[in-house]
């Protein structure tokens, strides 16, 4: 138990969090400088050489450092700096707020000429400044020859709003790097898929058994022809391929649904659809040599309005989803543009008919993002009420005067400004007897 009880008061030591603190700090630091999450060849070519004559390949691998943030140790810091935090709070501040809720009365004047500010008052009656405190918020206790009142004291409860609110950001970080995933899909137009493409995923990871439905893509472009925006029209349908939610996505609009973020992140074109004279349609992959640049091959027509590939083709290039097309022969020769619903200029026996995109979508499943909005949103709350004064004020008679005093832990210029305003206010409804006002004195 004595040993129990001696970990406890280590771990609510103050210099020990600011250590576990500044380390945890120093390796997040670290995380942001090396590259997380790479193939092993890429730390073995960046790191050939020593980093500060330190940091190799061997040791960044080793040691976790390609992957920080899910190593072991560093949840494991997280974990005893929660801790070390959640010993503090039941160790000292909530022994501070209990005693902040305690009072005593004061009574001698001695007790007064302790307190920052005091004064002697006119012989006005306590009913009077009781009053008068309430209708200034204070919260009264009253008894046989003393009143104290106090207000503020969300003030006191501030920095356990603030340990509570780490203590959460903490739990989110270390859901966030112990479950959830990251899967890249590109889906074409009108198909149906599933999430099956995880690049990212880890310990605790749970993919669900959902899928979806790309209704529509298209692409709008400015005025010189650059891309000014991609949509995607995604459902999300259940195992019987009942529409659940429905959405169409860009770039900064994401679809969210139970947990997973649909991310709208790139596209291509996956073929070309041509269709013949006698209604036979005709699909042709498509390659991607460059960014923005499709080749695709076109077969002649024989006789017999079939396309065939045992003979030499036209090459087609896009450059675009515009649906325009540059088509050359066998040469290299341009013979002609095709546009979308349109016959080629070459043949009127081949319609163009449309382009195969496929949107690219990133999915995202991050449990540990809520739990960690939620610590800030206290953090914020703590940050508003630690700018709270908490204000303590003590009356008792003595001699025919009212012995007034206070004390508060911020905004001493204002308490004391309030507390002589307060009593200036009775000042004024007193006069001895030769009519003259009765002062205050300090």
């Amino acid at each position: 138990m004595k040993l129990r009880f001696v970990l406890v008061r280590y771990l609510a030591n103050l210099q020990f969090a600011i250590i576990l603190l500044l380390t945890i700090a120093s390796f997040s630091i670290l995380g942001s400088i090396i590259e997380q999450d790479q193939p092993i060849d890429f730390y073995k070519n960046a790191y050939s050489q020593p980093w500060f004559g330190i940091f190799t390949s061997n040791i960044i691998l080793q040691f976790g450092l390609d992957h920080i943030f899910k190593t072991w140790w560093f949840i494991s810091l997280l974990i005893i700096f929660g801790a070390s935090l959640l010993c503090c709070t039941l160790l000292q501040q909530l022994p501070i707020l209990k005693n902040a809720q305690k009072f005593k009365l004061y009574k001698t004047k001695r007790n007064f000429t302790k307190l920052p500010f005091n004064t002697k008052t006119i012989p006005v009656t306590n009913g009077s400044l009781v009053v008068a405190l309430k209708n200034k918020n204070y919260q009264i206790f009253q008894g046989s020859r003393g009143v104290y009142a106090h207000k503020g004291i969300i003030g006191r409860v501030s920095p356990i709003i603030v340990h509570f609110s780490m203590v959460l950001i903490l739990l989110g970080t270390i859901l966030a790097s112990t479950s959830g995933f990251v899967a890249q899909e590109f889906i074409p137009k009108t198909e149906v898929f599933h999430i099956q493409n995880i690049l990212n995923n880890n310990v605790n990871s749970f993919v669900p058994q959902i899928s979806g439905r790309v209704n529509d893509f298209w692409i709008t472009y400015t005025e010189d022809q650059s891309i000014k925006q991609f949509y995607t029209d995604l459902s999300i349908l259940d195992k019987n391929g009942k529409e659940l939610k429905r959405e169409t996505i860009y770039v900064n609009h994401p679809l969210r649904y139970r947990g997973l973020t649909f991310y709208q992140t790139d596209w291509t074109i996956v073929g070309t659809r041509y269709r013949l004279k006698n209604s036979q349609t005709y699909q042709v992959p498509i390659l991607k040599p460059t960014k923005n640049i499709w080749l695709s091959w076109l077969p002649k027509l024989e006789a017999n309005e079939k396309l065939t590939d045992k003979q030499p083709g036209y090459t087609v290039l896009s450059t675009t989803l515009r649906g325009i097309n540059s088509i050359y022969d066998e040469t290299g020769k341009l013979v002609g543009e095709g546009e979308i619903n349109e016959s080629l200029p070459f043949n009127p026996n081949i319609e163009f008919c449309d382009y195969i995109t496929a949107t690219g979508l990133q999915i995202k499943s991050d449990p540990g993002i809520p739990v960690i909005y939620l610590g800030f949103f206290f953090l914020l709350i703590s940050i508003i009420s630690s700018y709270i004064s908490y204000s303590q004020v003590w009356l008792t008679r003595k001699n025919n005067k009212i012995l007034l005093g206070g004390i508060t832990n911020r905004s001493k210029i204002q308490f004391e400004f309030e507390m002589l305003n307060l009593i200036l206010q009775f000042q004024k409804n007193f006069k001895n007897a030769d009519g003259e006002t009765r002062t205050l004195t300090t």
